[in-house]
């Protein structure tokens, strides 16, 4: 079966959860198997869940993902790794606050080799400071590759 997508480049697919702020109360776990298999399997392996330390409830407060409590173990739900990302927005009523993919196959990080350093002797004498600035970027380089939670319809 060939899926069509007409989707800006860069525009990330979201799979709704059907619920406003949250999981459904009947089988949550569908709404997670929903959205890995939504992403294609060349991509699967390697793919990590990306979301904030908050805690993932469903309507009757069950939790569906904790941090790992072994030491040296990676926290894992569904088998894929989970990367706290504190950028990632909380569980709210239509936000994207769960990722799903690969994200070495689906972003491109671009940073310029050279380090520009300044020199500056005068602002605090007797003492010279100086600093030092890396340019750095970022961008989705395949919107296949990465896949979005939205808490909503």
């Amino acid at each position: 079966m060939k899926r069509t997508h007409s989707r800006a480049f860069g525009t990330l697919q979201h799979v709704p959860t059907g619920v406003a702020g949250g999981f459904p109360a009947a089988n949550p776990q569908d709404k997670l198997l929903d959205l890995v298999q939504a992403l294609r399997p060349p991509y699967r392996q390697g793919a990590a869940f990306v979301m904030n330390s908050g805690k993932f409830k469903t309507a009757d407060g069950g939790f569906l993902w904790q941090p790992s409590l072994s030491a040296g173990q990676p926290s894992t739900l569904l088998g894929y790794p989970v990367v706290e990302a504190e950028d990632m927005p909380d569980v709210a009523a239509d936000s994207l606050a769960l990722a799903f993919g690969n994200f070495k196959a689906g972003y491109l990080i671009a940073e310029r080799t050279e380090t520009q350093i300044l020199r500056d002797p005068f602002t605090h004498k007797p003492f010279v400071h100086f600093y030092a600035t890396k340019r750095v970027a970022g961008q989705v380089a395949n919107s296949e590759a990465i896949k979005l939670m939205k808490f909503g319809a």
